[in-house]
C-alpha cells in the first residue's frame, strides 16, 4: 500500500523521475515514440531518394557541384521555424510539412556522402570492370554502389540522428512526436514528462545508430577487420 502510495506521491510532487507517470501515461509515450519513429524513416528515406539522384547528376556535371551543394547547404541553415512558414503554405497543418522540412534538411549530408563514397571508389576497379564489358549502369549497380555504400551508410546514420532531433520540432505543428510531449511538459513544467520523452527521444537515436551501424556490417562484411588464424600460445610456467 505504502508502495502504491509512494508511486502515485511522485506525480503529485511533479519529481523528475516517476514510475507513475510512465505507466499510467504508456499508451501516449507508445503513440508519440511510433510518430517519432516514422516520421523520421519517412524523411530519411524520401531524402536519400531525392539525394541519389542529385549526386548522380553533380557527378555527370559538374559544374552543378557548386550550386546544388551551395543550395542543399542554405536550406540546413534556414531555422526550424523559418522552414515551416514557408512550407506552411503549400502543405498545411500536417505530417506531410514536417517531413518535407526533415527531408530538406537531410540533403545537405546524404547528397556530399553519397558524392564521396563515389568519388572514393578506385579507378583500377572501374577499369576492371569496363575491361569485363560492364555498362554505365551495371558499373554503377553493380561496382562502383557497393564499393561506396559505408560512406553511404555513415551519411544515412548522421541523417538518421540528425533528423530523430529535428522531428521534435514538429511539435510546433502538433507533429513532434516526443517533442510534442516535451514541449507541452514544458509549457506546464511537468518534470517527469519532460524527462521521460527526451530520454526516449535520445534512446531512439542512439538505437536507429546501432542499427544502421548493424545494417552496414551486414551490407559491407569486406569491410570488417580479417581474423587472421592461429592459437595463442601461452608459455609454460
Amino acid at each position: 500500500m505504502s508502495t502504491v502510495t509512494s508511486a502515485a506521491g511522485c506525480l503529485a510532487a511533479n519529481d523528475w523521475i516517476c514510475g507513475e507517470y510512465v505507466r499510467s501515461r504508456a499508451q501516449e509515450l507508445t503513440e508519440a515514440t511510433l510518430q517519432h519513429v516514422w516520421i523520421t524513416a519517412a524523411s530519411v528515406l524520401i531524402g536519400l531518394a531525392v539525394a541519389f539522384p542529385l549526386a548522380l547528376l553533380v557527378r555527370a556535371r559538374p559544374r552543378l557541384a557548386a550550386p546544388v551543394l551551395g543550395l542543399t547547404t542554405v536550406l540546413y541553415a534556414i531555422p526550424s521555424l523559418a522552414m515551416f512558414s514557408l512550407l506552411l503554405p503549400l502543405f498545411g497543418l500536417s505530417a506531410a510539412l514536417v517531413v518535407t522540412g526533415l527531408v530538406l534538411y537531410s540533403l545537405t549530408i546524404l547528397v556530399r556522402n553519397i558524392l564521396a563514397g563515389l568519388a572514393a571508389v578506385p579507378e583500377e576497379a572501374r577499369e576492371a570492370a569496363r575491361g569485363m564489358g560492364y555498362g554505365p549502369g551495371r558499373l554503377l549497380w553493380e561496382v562502383e554502389l557497393p564499393l561506396a555504400l559505408p560512406a553511404v551508410m555513415a551519411g544515412v546514420r548522421m541523417a538518421t540522428v540528425s533528423t530523430v532531433a529535428l522531428t521534435t520540432v514538429g511539435a510546433l505543428v502538433d507533429y513532434g512526436g516526443l517533442g510534442t510531449l516535451i514541449t507541452t511538459g514544458l509549457k506546464s513544467f511537468f518534470k517527469a514528462q519532460v524527462l521521460t520523452a527526451s530520454l526516449l527521444c535520445v534512446l531512439l537515436a542512439v538505437t536507429a545508430d546501432l542499427l544502421l551501424l548493424w545494417l552496414q556490417r551486414l551490407l559491407t562484411p569486406w569491410t570488417r577487420p580479417a581474423r587472421t588464424p592461429g592459437t595463442l600460445i601461452r608459455g609454460a610456467g
